[in-house]
């Protein structure tokens, strides 16, 4: 009988401007950090990254994001973790009490 894959936590993590910072920016660092432990010390097991450094949250036209977007769709994800909402969708919290969604 095939063992069936064990599902892996999706961390995801997005910034729209680079820092300038050669590599990865300081914020997708502490960032991944932050999730990494978080993922850890909560029993999340299988953590991936997935990540997008220098792409704007205003649409989902980023590559790490469709990413695990079709991982979640063939069933490999059993939990996404973000830092902050705006990682997923860039809008920041005064946006969203704006437009009715956060009061």
């Amino acid at each position: 009988m095939k063992r069936q894959q064990e599902k892996f936590t999706a961390l995801y993590c997005r910034l729209s401007q680079d820092d300038g910072r050669e590599g990865e920016s300081n914020s997708i660092v502490n960032q991944k950090e932050y999730l990494m432990k978080y993922a850890k010390e909560h029993g999340f097991p299988n953590p991936k990254f997935y990540v997008d450094d220098g792409y704007t949250g205003t649409n989902f036209d980023r590559p790490s994001f469709k990413e695990m977007s079709a991982d979640i769709e063939k069933g490999l994800v059993k939990t996404v973790i973000v830092k902050d909402y705006c990682a997923i969708i860039g809008l920041n919290q005064k946006d969203l009490e704006n437009q009715g969604i956060l009061a």
